[in-house]
């Protein structure tokens, strides 16, 4: 049994959808060079039970990372000011993630958290992430490009179970019709 059928025994015996299911299943529908005859009918059957109401699927909560904002505030002073006063240009993405990986996270799920977090970050962290960041940029202005070939990650259309299974049936088995069992 592959694991989309695992996955679907599983939602359907549970009765829900988690997001890391969820993911598992977009997964291997991306990687897989072709799915198998039962794959396509776990899908359907997923599909039609989340169709019903038999199998709901747990939204993903909705939260931020306040201090992302907060240290990309300073890195795009920090690194402006840098390629500003030289002829170097620093990867803004590269100074960030160096600086947030030295940071602690700020995570809210609501506006009055995330007005909070940002309001304990700039009373108690700013001189911190101004630190941070800072480091980050002279590490980023010597640091040899050892990779230029590296690709970026590049952040997938957000868009739900449904729609992912629809397309992946449409795509890939516009000509599969479930035999009825003899």
């Amino acid at each position: 049994m592959s694991s989309i059928e695992k996955i679907v025994e599983q939602a359907l015996q549970d009765g829900y959808l988690t997001p890391a299911m969820e993911a598992e299943v977009g997964r291997i529908c991306d990687t897989a060079s072709e799915l198998s005859i039962e794959e396509y009918m776990a899908l359907d059957r997923l599909m039609g039970s989340l169709l019903t109401g038999e199998v709901v699927a747990v939204p993903r909560k909705q939260f931020i990372n306040v201090m992302e904002e907060l240290v990309l505030t300073e890195a795009i002073s920090q690194v402006a000011a840098v390629e500003a006063n030289s002829d170097q240009t620093l990867d803004l993405g590269d100074v960030a993630a160096y600086a947030l990986n030295r940071l602690p996270p700020l995570y809210a799920t609501t506006e009055e958290g995330a007005s909070y977090q940002r309001d304990k970050a700039r009373t108690d962290l700013t001189d911190l992430i101004r630190q941070q960041v800072s480091e980050s940029v002279g590490r980023s202005l010597h640091q040899p490009e050892f990779f230029p070939e590296r690709k970026e990650i590049q952040r997938q259309q957000e868009s739900g179970l449904l729609s992912q299974v629809n397309k992946l049936l449409k795509d890939y088995a516009h000509d599969f019709e479930q035999q009825p069992a003899a």
